[in-house]
């Protein structure tokens, strides 16, 4: 007995799905492999798609790679903007989830490979490099504006980021990398 849907196209959303699940998978192969040594039959099993449905989705691995990084930053992006947007909390609390979600979750040993990927590849990615790392900077700085005025704001935003920076690069756990942020993110918010 077949399905009411047998034979129907998927829908919109289911595609939408599962590109969005092999993005994530290929973000994952090539953080555990690197670029180079990622190949597109690799991203094919552990997305559980054929390699030919892989290269009907996505032209080459360049542009596979692209739209994996793309996806993950666009995703960091706006958990950042609902992390601020929270204004019934704290400042401080909302710039911590904030740096969290754009670079707390990256710290640890596989969630370390992931940004040194797209780290080690800039030519690869295009404008998202630059474009999704200062829409972080202006997210912060706007968050510190409205409770310290525009004048402060940007100094302090730049502090904080290059604070997490160093943060990130030492942390050995997430915990850790949070626990000196608050630190941090209170002795800047005063």
């Amino acid at each position: 007995m077949s399905s009411p849907d047998a034979g129907r196209p998927p829908s919109p959303a289911a595609d939408a799905d599962r590109r969005t699940a092999v993005l994530d998978s290929a973000m994952t192969t090539f953080a555990r492999f690197g670029y180079r040594k990622t190949s597109m039959e690799e991203v094919a099993r552990a997305a559980r798609i054929s390699r030919p449905g892989l290269y009907f989705l996505f032209s080459s691995k360049e542009a596979l790679f692209r739209e994996a990084v793309t996806q993950a930053l666009e995703g960091d992006i706006t958990a950042v903007e609902h992390a601020l947007a929270d204004s019934g909390r704290p400042l401080a609390e909302r710039l911590v989830e904030a740096f969290d979600q754009w670079a707390g979750r990256y710290v640890g040993p596989l969630a370390r490979d992931v940004a040194a990927v797209v780290e080690d590849h800039p030519d690869l990615l295009g404008d998202i490099v630059d474009t999704a790392p200062r829409r972080f900077e202006e997210l912060i700085t706007q968050a510190i504006a409205v409770e310290s005025g525009r004048e402060t704001a940007l100094p302090v935003a730049r502090t904080m980021i290059s604070v997490s920076i160093g943060l990130k690069h030492q942390a050995v756990s997430r915990d850790f990398y949070l626990e000196r942020l608050e630190v941090a993110v209170g002795l800047l918010t005063r």
